[in-house]
């Protein structure tokens, strides 16, 4: 079997990633990401946590800010990413290295801990990264945006764009980690707060400031976020624009035939 890595036209691609770096809109993402970590890992405590795909090492600053856990290590494929962790001086940041995203440099169960938070839908081959998380450590923490829709495949060329090449549900996702062996112990949909939705529409679209568009985003996140508490959970999942879970390894593999 041959051994796989990254292709090459991914690598370059995301190698220059971080260069091109907007640390206000980066900082606000990580901060809704950092709270669903913390809301699904409640009442579990860990000590060595690895974020795998770090990125440029946002998440992980507001994680430790908080006290999150005692001790954080960060692997990344991009170069421009790894440059990033290491100026941010993350407090309990043990190491931070390149990896070749499907080999963790690391032991078996080496960790309590994997983060892998919009990472999954990036990777060539989800599976090889997802057994390598199993490997090493006994929890793992996994966030996707819940990209799929009828009709996603014309949409192709907008989620290459932002370098999406699986998408998910949350069915989808559950059915993935149960057959790879996983267990699903809490989870959490989201929806894109209206904050983010201010800045990405005023600041990165560069439109004029609106009180009517003001009013139209809280007004669609307040309905939407509303029928999903009524109606329940499946109608949560699909109104959601991310899907969190936490899970760890299960007793047994699921048996084929």
């Amino acid at each position: 079997m041959t051994e796989q890595i990254i292709s090459g036209n991914v690598k370059t691609a995301y190698d220059e990633f971080y260069q091109k770096h907007d640390e206000a809109w980066r900082m606000l993402g990580a901060k809704y990401k950092a709270q669903h970590i913390i809301d699904v890992c409640k009442g579990h405590q860990f000590k060595k946590v690895l974020e795998v795909g770090a990125g440029d090492g946002s998440i992980l600053k507001l994680l430790a800010d908080q006290d999150f856990a005692p001790e954080y290590t960060a692997v990344e494929i991009s170069d421009s990413g790894v440059a990033h962790i290491k100026s941010r001086n993350i407090q309990n940041l043990k190491s931070v290295q390149l990896f070749d995203g499907y080999h963790l440099p690391f032991d078996d169960n080496s960790f309590d801990l994997i983060i892998l938070s919009h990472v999954l839908e990036h990777v060539e081959h989800e599976r090889l990264l997802l057994r390598e998380i199993k490997r090493v450590a006994n929890h793992c923490v996994i966030e996707v945006p819940r990209d799929y829709k009828a009709g996603v495949d014309a949409k192709i060329k907008h989620f290459l764009a932002y370098g999406h090449i699986n998408v998910y549900t949350p069915t989808s996702l559950r059915y993935l980690l149960r057959t790879e062996g996983f267990e699903v112990e809490s989870d959490l949909t989201s929806m894109i707060e209206p904050e983010v939705t201010k800045f990405n529409t005023y600041v990165n679209q560069k439109k004029p400031k609106s009180f009517i568009t003001n009013l139209k985003i809280a007004a669609e996140f307040t309905i939407k976020n509303s029928i999903g508490k009524i109606f329940g959970k499946k109608l949560s999942e699909q109104f959601a624009n991310a899907y969190t879970v936490l899970c760890k390894k299960a007793d047994q593999q699921l048996e084929i035939f």
